[in-house]
């Protein structure tokens, strides 16, 4: 059995005209899983299958969660990561695993597992502000990564190349090695760079669900899925439950977070750049970190007003301080000083800074 990607759509690398990645070379005959191991064959055939179909729906996926799937899930995870409400740490559960396991495979299938609310702790950003993150307790944890490891299936060939958080085979390298690309060989004189205010916090649940609804109609995973985003969280012994967001920190939310942004953002894009841009647009989206490259300016002020109200119909906002558009590119400087303009103005992506200046 063959997967390569043949002659369907183009990953964003091609679009963009960069060299394929190992993870777009043909795979033998497994799939890699977020911990690299290859899947079962049953779930190779989902992602043949979403991949010859772009609008199929999935409406039996459930089984696909196996207890060897969910053993491979608890090996998967971090043995030392804090405990959830639960106060079930990763070594305490490894005792009897294959007991706790099939009675957790049991409950999941008979659909009377309960989703914990998870454990709020804050960590402090660079900026002295502090991020919410949500524990989720050990067993939702291991029912996520085996959800996840299916729904990756489905989504691996449906999400563009040019989103390249929290997937498998891609990596922070990956983007700032395409965002590079794009800067030294693309006609980019223009950066936008474009940050969502509050996105794990702010995005919409009800918006999520009919995302995932396109490709997923198995009843049984979208309870799984509403029930941890309703499960809520708990903080110094009082329990709440956000109107709005997913808890960041849980195994499940980056990828939720990408199905949300892949169709309010990436799909939109790809048209928006074709039908409406007059020069050459690139695009390089970690998980809710985007930067956008412009030949010209008037595409880039365009494109920011078309964002805003885009982003609105789905909840979410840019940030005003942090968004900004800025000539930058290969030609910046040259450019600027001919006008007796000062240097380019300097962007961060992924925990570096770009600095524009010339090529010879």
């Amino acid at each position: 059995m063959n997967h390569s990607n043949k002659d369907k759509r183009p990953f964003a690398e091609s679009e963009e005209g960069r060299p394929s990645i190992k993870e777009n070379a043909p795979q033998p005959h497994t799939y890699p899983t977020q911990s690299g191991k290859g899947v079962s064959q049953g779930l190779a055939g989902v992602r043949k299958a979403a991949r010859e179909n772009k609008e199929m729906r999935f409406t039996a996926l459930l089984h696909h969660l196996t207890v060897d799937l969910l053993r491979e899930s608890f090996y998967s995870l971090k043995r030392k990561a804090a405990p959830g409400v639960d106060g079930v740490t990763w070594y305490e559960y490894e005792t009897g695993l294959e007991d706790r396991l099939v009675d957790l495979h049991g409950r999941v299938h008979q659909g009377v597992n309960r989703a914990i609310p998870s454990r709020r702790v804050y960590i402090e950003k660079e900026d002295g502000r502090q991020r919410q993150l949500g524990v989720a307790a050990l067993e939702d944890k291991i029912v996520q990564y085996a959800v996840v490891t299916i729904l990756n299936q489905i989504y691996e060939e449906d999400f563009l190349g040019f989103s390249y958080g929290f997937r498998p085979g891609r990596s922070q390298h990956d983007a700032l090695d395409a965002l590079s690309y794009a800067l030294l060989k693309k006609k980019v004189n223009f950066i936008l760079d474009a940050d969502i205010r509050g996105f794990f916090d702010n995005l919409d649940k009800s918006w999520l669900v009919k995302f995932v609804e396109h490709r997923v109609a198995d009843p049984r995973i979208l309870r799984l899925i509403q029930k941890w985003l309703k499960a809520g969280v708990m903080e110094e012994g009082e329990w709440s439950e956000p109107k709005t967001g997913s808890p960041q920190g849980s195994v499940i939310s980056p990828l939720l977070a990408n199905v949300y942004l892949h169709y309010c953002f990436d799909l939109w894009v790809n048209v928006w750049r074709k039908k409406w841009a007059r020069g050459e647009v690139v695009v390089v989206r970690y998980a809710d970190d985007t930067v956008l490259g412009f030949q010209y300016q008037a595409d880039s002020d365009r494109f920011l007003k078309d964002l805003r109200e885009r982003l609105g119909k789905f909840g979410l906002e840019l940030h005003p301080d942090k968004t900004r558009r800025i000539e930058f590119g290969r030609f910046a400087e040259e450019n600027r000083k001919q006008r007796g303009e000062g240097k380019p103005d300097t962007f961060d992506f992924l925990g570096f800074t770009h600095i524009g200046g010339r090529t010879d």
